[in-house]
């Protein structure tokens, strides 16, 4: 499979690793010093950049009908937009805020504790993600989503990195040293605390993900997500 890399830092550099490892070939590494040139060879493109190109960069795959998956976060106020063309020009997209196996199911069990606990007023949850200080956007995208995850199945309403209010969800977002992710959920009490907790030991997980995702596509038109890429719909 070829592969064009959209954003060479360092998540970029472990995808490249680990898709060479698996017999891929990388026929574009983008950056912002080159151009698009060699896009329209690949089979299908991996965007891990910064907010501020990623939308250029998943519309240029469109318009040269190459498949795009998209870990870049910070931008999806345009989400829809991406969609719409990715619908009109019968493209193929999924767009990630995590794509470690182990986060996704992370999702998955903080959607169900989150359903449980809609039931008992006496808790308060609030979340805590701590990342890398070279991390450009705060809250991370996995915090939202799993901040989006809680509000669809109880009663919150909103999530906040100011103080929290009734129905808000209170996210501390902290960036140390070279943190890779750790995302917490906790649900406080007077007489006890219930908590969630994912860890990601290093680079590997995500860009795996990435590449899995991507093995996947090939061959697809539309709008997915990780979901179906593991099959976890049905869960």
């Amino acid at each position: 499979m070829k592969i064009a890399l959209l954003g060479y830092g360092k998540m970029g550099q472990t995808i490249e690793r680990i898709a060479l490892e698996r017999g891929h070939e990388i026929v574009l590494k983008k950056d912002e010093f080159n151009t698009f040139e060699g896009l329209s060879n690949a089979d299908v493109a991996i965007d891990f950049s910064i907010p501020a190109v990623a939308v250029e960069n998943i519309s240029s795959c469109f318009y040269a009908n190459v498949p795009v998956i998209s870990g870049t976060t910070g931008w999806l106020d345009r989400f829809d937009e991406m969609v719409a063309l990715c619908e009109e020009k019968g493209g193929a997209f999924i767009s990630s805020s995590n794509f470690s196996l182990g986060v996704n199911l992370f999702f998955g069990l903080n959607e169900y504790l989150a359903k449980m606990m809609s039931k008992f007023d006496s808790y308060k949850v609030e979340m805590e993600e701590i990342h890398h200080t070279q991390k450009l956007d705060a809250p991370s995208g996995t915090a939202i989503s799993l901040a989006k995850g809680v509000i669809e199945n109880s009663n919150y309403t909103n999530w906040t990195l100011e103080d929290a209010k009734e129905n808000d969800i209170h996210i501390e977002a902290l960036r140390i040293g070279d943190v890779p992710g750790t995302h917490t959920v906790t649900y406080n009490s007077v007489v006890d605390t219930i908590e969630i907790k994912h860890t990601a030991h290093n680079r590997d997980g995500f860009a795996l993900g990435a590449v899995i995702a991507a093995e996947w596509i090939v061959g697809k038109k539309g709008v997915f997500t990780m979901r179906d890429v593991l099959e976890l719909n049905s869960n």
